[in-house]
């Protein structure tokens, strides 16, 4: 069988889910640049032939590991599902002569780079101006109608994003985004290509306002989506369209939902932008996910690509309704098998399956008055969750047991989150009311009378207990 190296890092789909996948196709050697999920090792590690850990290193040197490696267990692919080594990936795929995301991919990983091609080649962007110093502060206000969002430049699930209203907050808020940065590379959350890139590199854009009421069935969703998509030798093929409840601010995710309530020519508009998108980022062979804001009166405006798959159990969600092995697929694009694509993007399935985080705050975006523990088994998910609809604990997202639920934190972004919980419904707008119900109930859910850590309150076909829980991921 032909060899893969997997290249491990923070982020992305869970090992337990995710590696199976990828065996199904060829022998996976791992080089992992963080610590791998102990608590799943027992499902991921039988497909493994063999596993490698390695400090990252940065630049250059993180390109040589990851080309000696490959080179060493003769691999045919390398392949990374996190965000943060989608650039360092991409680079060693060019030097070995390998399949891979192509000389542009920093154009789906640098939010400045990214939003010059697209504003070159006239897709829709919000007002932005790149962050370098204080001045480009002072020009951004000059040119730009506040409020501002200030991104940072290499970040994933909303990290060190905060909101500003003028000149005085906005330099606040890039010293705290900066701090942000730092924090979070220092617990592995950061690019890997150049260590330094997140730190200092900012922009501010313009923030557009969505009209969620004027793209779906039915109320509660939020006002923008993703297309996830595969681009095979520089032609992109989407698959499908996956939904969102709104965010908690500034624009933290709480739930991706598959599949989203749009009318059918409504989605074939989004899947039209998003082609536009990925076809001007230049990419050669990837995954893509790329984020669409929808406004009133049909604006669209899109919000970033990626060059690899949603986060969190995207790849699982599509799966479970559409039946696309999506890693299975991008496996064998890049070892140059024979892969169907759908001839246009799909827009039915059967059911409906989501993720949805948990922090501490509730509908409407307000801190939980108290945080207590983390136990995915003291809740009674059954009473929360509409007959024929389950919830799991997605173990390697999740905090352990007994673990306090940590406060939200707007410039942390995904890293408040607590836990990681996969959810499957009888269709979409069920599903979105168990999401609803669950985010309601919750911190008291947790505290409740018959709650207590270790007590299992699940009923068979309901939802799925875990026995063991790690560290959480980042979302993106």
């Amino acid at each position: 069988m032909t060899s893969i190296l997997f290249v491990y890092a923070k982020g992305g789909p869970p090992l337990e889910y995710a590696l199976p996948r990828v065996a199904a196709h060829a022998e996976v050697h791992v080089l992992a640049l963080a610590p791998l999920p102990r608590a799943t090792e027992s499902v991921w590690r039988p497909g493994c032939a063999s596993v490698t850990t390695a400090p990252p290193g940065e630049g250059l040197e993180l390109v040589d590991l990851i080309c000696s490696h490959a080179r060493r267990v003769g691999a045919g692919a390398v392949l990374t599902l996190s965000e943060y080594a989608v650039v360092a990936v991409a680079r060693a795929s060019l030097r070995l002569g390998l399949r891979g995301a192509g000389e542009r991919v920093a154009g789906a990983r640098d939010k400045r780079l990214m939003r010059r091609i697209w504003r070159d080649a006239g897709v829709p962007v919000p007002g932005f101006t790149e962050v370098h110093g204080p001045e480009d502060i002072t020009t951004a206000f000059e040119t730009l109608r506040p409020p501002l969002l200030l991104k940072a430049a290499w970040s994933a699930g909303s990290t060190a994003h905060l909101t500003v209203w003028n000149e005085q907050e906005a330099e606040a808020a890039w010293k705290t985004g900066r701090s942000v940065m730092e924090a979070s590379s220092a617990q592995g959350y950061a690019e890997l290509h150049a260590a330094d890139a997140g730190v200092s590199d900012f922009l501010l854009e313009e923030i557009v306002t969505g009209e969620a009421g004027d793209w779906f069935d039915g109320d509660g969703w939020g006002d923008y989506v993703s297309v996830e998509g595969i681009v095979a030798g520089g032609r992109y093929h989407p698959l499908c369209i996956t939904g969102r409840m709104p965010t908690v601010a500034p624009f933290t995710e709480r739930a991706s939902l598959t599949p989203a309530a749009l009318p059918v020519p409504l989605q074939r508009r989004i899947e039209e932008l998003s082609r536009a998108a990925v076809d001007a980022l230049g990419l050669d062979t990837c995954a893509t996910h790329t984020e669409i804001k929808l406004g009133a009166d049909g604006a669209m405006w899109l919000i970033e690509t990626a060059a690899r798959f949603g986060g969190v159990m995207t790849t699982r969600q599509v799966e479970t309704v559409f039946g696309l092995d999506m890693i299975g697929m991008l496996v064998r694009e890049l070892l140059g098998r024979d892969v169907a694509y759908p001839e246009r993007m799909l827009t039915g399935g059967e059911g409906a399956a989501g993720s949805l985080v948990v922090l501490a705050v509730d509908a409407e975006g307000r801190p939980w008055s108290r945080l207590p523990a983390w136990d995915f088994e003291a809740v009674d998910w059954p009473s929360l969750v509409a007959p024929g609809s389950r919830v799991e604990p997605v173990r390697e997202h999740s905090l352990a047991p007994g673990s306090p639920v940590p406060p939200y934190e707007e410039a942390g972004g995904a890293n408040s989150m607590a836990a990681l919980c996969f959810l499957t419904a009888e269709s979409g707008p069920q599903l979105l009311a168990d999401c609803g119900r669950i985010v309601a109930a919750l911190p008291d859910a947790l505290t409740s009378p018959h709650a207590g850590p270790g007590t299992s309150t699940a009923r068979t076909g309901s939802c799925a207990p875990s026995a063991d829980r790690s560290t959480p991921g980042s979302t993106a």
